[in-house]
């Protein structure tokens, strides 16, 4: 049964709180509140250490996921979303206006493994992910894993595969891979940020799977890329489309930004799983905030209008520091473009 909202805020993984400013008449005033996903929890934390000094205005962020985040947006709840997934039609229905979408930064969603004795990156290819995660490999020392890593002591042990259990855009890109991969993964189980997992232990959160991870020997699962190493966790290699076996990195994940930029269309909702370019790793995906386009409240879509410009402008240099892929300068340039397009009561929210 799905939680309450309330309940959901209540319960929370993080609450991140923070304060910025609109100018001196209405900085100890303003008070704005989002939710939802945790994909860019570590870059959103240190925005929030960095924004803090500078300006005046309450923020808190709910890492709900992605789903929960945009349904209290949707629902007015919030005042913002963080969504790293395509969303629904279904779960657009009920919006009482039209939406902007703002892409935030780029990150990669990685194989994390916890085999005793085992501390160096594996190789993996999609379609063994997919029969991993479809429950056809069972066993460390399968063969089609030995194959991959000869020089590997891999156990004859069981895997423990972790997902997660939230409705999640790291599950959404996942997932997406997965089918793009594996003919049988889309058939049987298809994408989405929920599926019927076949096999697997649920957790709640990037920083759910990677605490159950860590605790459960011989374990699989997938976080986002910041979370893997501020866990200090193991990770994988995955072999992309070009057939490059390529680890997860800041510039593994720039390529395959760069490699989606000529198909990212005007709402900017994409995923842009395993693309045909050498170099770029082939799980990853765009993370973005959600809001109405005409905000109701003066103060508040002031605040919220000047917060995302700063978010898509001098936020970005600190992406880098946590192997986020930063926004390249043409999709900023249609960003720009995009929040002057935002209105508070039908006029202009940019002076």
């Amino acid at each position: 049964m799905r939680q309450s909202r309330s309940l959901v805020l209540a319960v929370t993984l993080m609450a991140l709180v923070v304060h910025f400013g609109v100018g001196a008449s209405t900085a100890q005033s303003v008070a704005l509140t989002g939710a939802g996903g945790s994909f860019p929890g570590p870059l959103y934390a240190k925005w929030i250490q960095v924004y803090a000094a500078e300006r005046g205005v309450r923020l808190v962020y709910h890492q709900v996921g992605s789903g929960e985040g945009l349904r209290l947006l949707v629902d007015r709840a919030v005042d913002f979303g963080g969504i790293d997934a395509i969303p629904t039609r279904d779960q657009l229905a009920h919006a009482s206006g039209p939406l902007v979408f703002v892409p935030i930064v780029a990150g990669a969603v990685v194989p994390v493994y916890a085999v005793q004795d085992l501390s160096h990156g594996l190789a993996f290819t999609g379609p063994v992910l997919a029969d991993i995660f479809l429950g056809k490999i069972t066993q460390w020392d399968d063969k089609r894993l030995v194959d991959l890593n000869p020089q590997a002591k891999l156990p004859a042990k069981p895997i423990e595969v972790i997902h997660r259990s939230d409705d999640s855009g790291a599950t959404a890109i996942w997932t997406n891979y997965l089918s793009k991969v594996s003919t049988e993964w889309r058939e049987r189980v298809g994408e989405g940020s929920t599926v019927q997992w076949p096999v697997g232990r649920e957790a709640r959160g990037d920083q759910g799977v990677a605490d159950l991870a860590r605790r459960t020997e011989n374990s699989i699962g997938y976080v986002e890329l910041a979370y893997a190493f501020g866990n200090r966790m193991t990770f994988g290699s995955v072999r992309n489309k070009a057939g490059q076996l390529l680890a997860p990195s800041l510039s593994s994940t720039m390529k395959a930004l760069e490699a989606a930029l000529p198909t990212i269309p005007d709402d900017y909702l994409t995923l842009m799983t395993n693309p045909d370019a050498g170099f770029a790793y082939p799980i990853a995906g765009l993370t973005y905030l959600v809001v109405y386009a005409d905000q109701l409240d003066p103060d508040k879509g002031r605040a919220l209008t000047q917060f995302l410009w700063w978010a898509t402008h001098e936020g970005q240099k600190h992406a880098l520091n946590f192997l986020y892929a930063p926004l390249p300068r043409q999709l900023v340039d249609r960003v720009e473009r995009t929040l002057k397009t935002m209105t508070v009561n039908g006029q202009p929210a940019f002076p």
